[in-house]
């Protein structure tokens, strides 16, 4: 049998037991309060009074004025014929209520921590549905286009030299969810741009909207989904020959924390790639020396540059040349730093 969450029974208790309470001995019944309202407006009254003017007979007059003195709402002048005045009710009936009010704060508080305990035990107890063990690059590879499927809000990505599962011409999936609104957000290893075709996908990728960002290496392969998913395979790429790939289907809890913790380091290191611009820009670059300047300030050597541009190595240079006296430095340390104060990229 399942163990029902702390929280929601003792709600449930508590509440009964407090409106039982208040009901049975600390505050007033209907016919009381009748009684104490009139007795009010009359300021002093006897019990054939009172039996009068709230159509009782005198016995359930009688009986009412009792229980109203005994919960110290009413005053009894001795006599042959008793006389009843009201007493203020703050003065009466206030200590009840800050006894209910400190009784039902301390329930909330046992309530809260009983719940945390409840939460904490959940946890260590279902540790293994928070991670999920995939075995096979078909697997994987499903298993990606489902989620990228599913995004709703952003799909973050450390995109590594030689894919394991998916080359980036084969995510389609990734299209669809550009088109929904989703963000995309991806790192490349700079290996990766040197590949061929590789960066003809990533370029497709920024045109539909996709922000791009390249670092020398990056430690792990990742995608974390709506910041509710990761995906992060466990072979080590030297590794691969053996056996099956498999990769771990991380839920919410402090190990997807600390992977969002580490995208988010890396994002704010990495270079922005940009592969394509709104044409001239107040820099005075066109698209082919804004994508020239991406692949120079991401490290990558002058010969995949030529290579993936289809120029010459001196034409590379010719035009760095000409970017670096448009940004007034005679260096390609000096460019780079030019770049970004000027948002070149």
């Amino acid at each position: 049998m399942l163990a029902a969450a702390p929280d929601r029974l003792l709600r449930w208790s508590f509440e009964h037991e407090r409106l039982g309470a208040m009901q049975d001995r600390s505050l007033l019944d209907a016919e009381e309060e009748q009684a104490y309202r009139l007795l009010v407006g009359l300021s002093v009254a006897r019990t054939a009074e009172l039996a009068e003017v709230a159509r009782l007979t005198q016995e359930e007059a009688a009986e009412v004025l009792q229980r109203l003195q005994a919960k110290g709402l009413v005053a009894v002048q001795p006599g042959d014929d008793p006389m009843f005045r009201p007493l203020p009710p703050d003065v009466a009936l206030g200590t009840t209520l800050l006894r209910a009010q400190e009784s039902l704060e301390s329930a909330r508080q046992t309530v809260a921590s009983l719940s945390e305990e409840f939460r904490a035990s959940a946890s260590r107890r279902d540790a293994h549905h928070l991670v999920e063990v995939i075995v096979g690059a078909a697997a994987l590879r499903d298993r990606l286009r489902d989620l990228q499927q599913a995004a709703r809000e952003e799909i973050l990505w450390f995109c590594r030299a030689n894919p394991l599962a998916m080359q980036g011409a084969e995510n389609t999936e990734e299209y669809g969810a550009l088109s929904r609104g989703v963000r995309y957000r991806a790192i490349y290893e700079r290996a990766l741009l040197e590949t061929p075709g590789e960066l003809d996908s990533i370029a497709e990728g920024v045109s539909w909207g996709e922000e791009a960002r390249t670092l020398p290496t990056l430690p792990v392969r990742l995608a974390i989904v709506d910041r509710a998913t990761a995906v992060c395979p466990l072979v080590r790429d030297n590794e691969w020959g053996i056996g099956e790939p498999t990769a771990a289907v991380i839920g919410r809890g402090q190990l997807l924390d600390a992977l969002l913790a580490l995208f988010e380091s890396h994002w704010e290191a990495a270079t922005p790639v940009k592969l394509q611009g709104d044409g001239q820009d107040p820099g005075g670059l066109d698209d082919n020396e804004r994508f020239l300047l991406s692949l120079v300030v991401a490290g990558v050597p002058d010969k995949s540059i030529a290579s993936q541009l289809g120029i010459s190595r001196r034409t590379v240079q010719r035009r760095l040349d000409r970017m670096m006296s448009l940004a007034g430095v005679d260096t390609r340390t000096g460019l780079a730093f030019q770049a970004a104060r000027r948002k070149w990229l």
